[in-house]
């Protein structure tokens, strides 16, 4: 079965996330019936990857990146939100991820770096060029931010129900500061590319966007003003605040991470036998750690917690996964290595009889298993065990390969896995199965995967001073962080613990001997 085109995806991406961010205390105690006294935590392993583990993540990686190459308009560098497909909106989140995806391309030897600084460049240009303005019909944003969504054709906002958005223009950024660091050559090509990457990064007014109790607004439009919601709380809103905090234009005050931080202690506690700050859908553990490195780095609350936010998002994965082995829903298929709940397609909002119960399925949603909400109809989104790979890549990989040895011939295509699969949704020997990738969902596989290889996006994000400066205004301190000066250094004891495995600070993730060929970081 075939699922169409998603006019209300950011409508119903929104409104399952403003679920989770409003009712932290209203579902924290409902965890499935599964009482997690005894907390069993991973350690970060030192795996040796197969040869079919690495041919299978060498083959997912290229494919993935072709999604991003064949997608992309090589003139306007605009990104669709899916493809193939009929829609003809663009997302500026797809358009972030897809130019971190060139930069990748370059150093595997997808493409060569003169075609990946071409399109990277007519990507900046068409991004800085375009309408800014505070019209409902004539502008690509306003402010320095982006419309979510953009008309493919013009460029232009997609239609009157797109916001303005906090978010999506967050993720834009993420691959414009990318891509300033990453291009570092003395030549004219590259170094307008940071030219134009830093006017960029600089023209988004953060504090605009901030409401007066120094939480971050998730948009605004021309018809409404600014959106009633805001980011705070664990989750991809975290990239938002560093990002607002590291800008040398219009920065927001340390204050404002602290109001973020403000729910943290009403999702942090156990869910199926892990310790963790709780966000049902594993993007929110994903889109931020794509491009930033936490490994030893802590701001004052993961200090006082005793662990790092990627030790954090680890735990997530362990513990999705171990809610698949529960499987209190009695999903077709779940097991240890047939897992991932995520923001995803899925096969339509219906009720069916499946083997004489009547079972309610979904569209679009965000769907998720914590402590914070739990959304499930048996969705597999392939996304969010192959996003978690630096996470967890001794359960992921057992995962990615029983996926594909099962189903690859439905889910495993011209771009890798397509974006979600239900084996309960049945209609005779077939089930649901996707026919359409998403750039947002893409995004995470291509860019984890390579930092779980060689490390790339996060060695390239570490040296981008805005991003550096983003963290250590927000408390960030340890780990690859210089360490504070004298002046500001305050004595404090090492709080980490074994369950957090630290990596030197140039230690590139576990296991890189035997994951393939390392891509370097500055190839021809």
């Amino acid at each position: 079965m075939h699922s169409g085109p998603r006019g209300r995806h950011a409508r119903a991406f929104l409104s399952a996330l403003i679920l989770a961010l409003s009712s932290p205390g209203l579902s924290a105690y409902a965890v499935d019936g599964v009482a997690a006294n005894a907390i069993s935590t991973p350690s970060v392993p030192h795996i040796t990857a197969s040869v079919a583990d690495n041919a299978l993540v060498d083959d997912l990686e290229h494919r993935t990146f072709r999604w991003f190459w064949d997608a992309g308009d090589p003139k306007t560098g605009l990104v669709p939100d899916r493809y193939p497909s009929p829609q003809t909106l663009s997302s500026v989140a797809s358009i972030g991820f897809g130019l971190t995806a060139y930069g990748i391309g370059a150093s595997r030897g997808y493409v060569t770096r003169t075609q990946a600084a071409t399109r990277t460049l007519a990507t900046l240009h068409y991004l800085l060029d375009g309408p800014q303005n505070d019209t409902a019909d004539g502008a690509m944003g306003y402010q320095g931010f982006y419309y979510h969504f953009l008309n493919r054709g013009t460029g232009l906002r997609f239609s009157h129900d797109i916001e303005l958005s906090s978010i999506d223009t967050a993720l834009l950024m993420q691959g414009v500061l990318f891509v300033q660091s990453f291009y570092d050559r003395q030549t004219p090509r590259e170094a307008e590319i940071r030219t134009l990457a830093d006017q960029l990064y600089k023209r988004v007014n953060w504090q605009w966007m901030t409401r007066p109790d120094n939480r971050l607004s998730m948009g605004w439009s021309p018809e409404h003003g600014f959106i009633p919601s805001y980011w705070e709380g664990y989750s991809e809103g975290m990239m938002a605040y560093i990002l607002g905090l590291g800008s040398p234009t219009h920065a927001l005050a340390p204050v404002s991470w602290q109001a973020w931080l403000a729910t943290n202690n009403q999702r942090w506690g156990d869910y199926y036998g892990q310790t963790f700050l709780n966000f049902a859908p594993l993007f929110g553990h994903q889109y931020t750690h794509a491009w930033i490195d936490f490994r030893g780095v802590q701001d004052a609350w993961a200090r006082e917690k005793q662990i790092d936010y990627f030790e954090n998002s680890r735990r997530a994965v362990y513990a999705q996964r171990a809610y698949a082995i529960a499987n209190p829903g009695k999903w077709q298929d779940y097991s240890a290595t047939m897992w991932g709940l995520t923001a995803c397609d899925g096969p339509g909002d219906v009720t069916r009889q499946i083997d004489g119960q009547s079972r309610h399925f979904l569209s679009y949603s965000a769907r998720g298993a914590g402590r914070d909400y739990t959304q499930d109809d048996g969705t597999v989104a392939p996304t969010a065990a192959a996003g978690s790979i630096a996470f967890a890549p001794e359960i992921v990989l057992p995962t990615l390969q029983n996926m594909k040895n099962r189903y690859g011939q439905n889910i495993y295509g011209q771009y890798g896995f397509v974006d979600a699969f239900n084996p309960s949704f049945r209609n005779g020997q077939t089930f649901w199965t996707d026919r359409e990738y998403l750039g947002i969902d893409q995004g995470p596989i291509l860019l984890m995967i390579e930092n779980w290889r060689s490390g790339l996006v996060w060695n390239v994000m570490k040296r981008n001073p805005y991003i550096r400066a983003g963290l250590e205004r927000a408390g960030f301190e340890g780990g690859w962080l210089p360490a504070p000066t004298a002046a500001a250094k305050v004595a404090r004891p090492d709080t980490r613990t074994s369950q957090l495995a630290p990596q030197s600070p140039t230690a590139a993730p576990t296991g890189e001997a035997t994951r393939g060929p390392v891509a370097p970081a500055n190839p021809s």
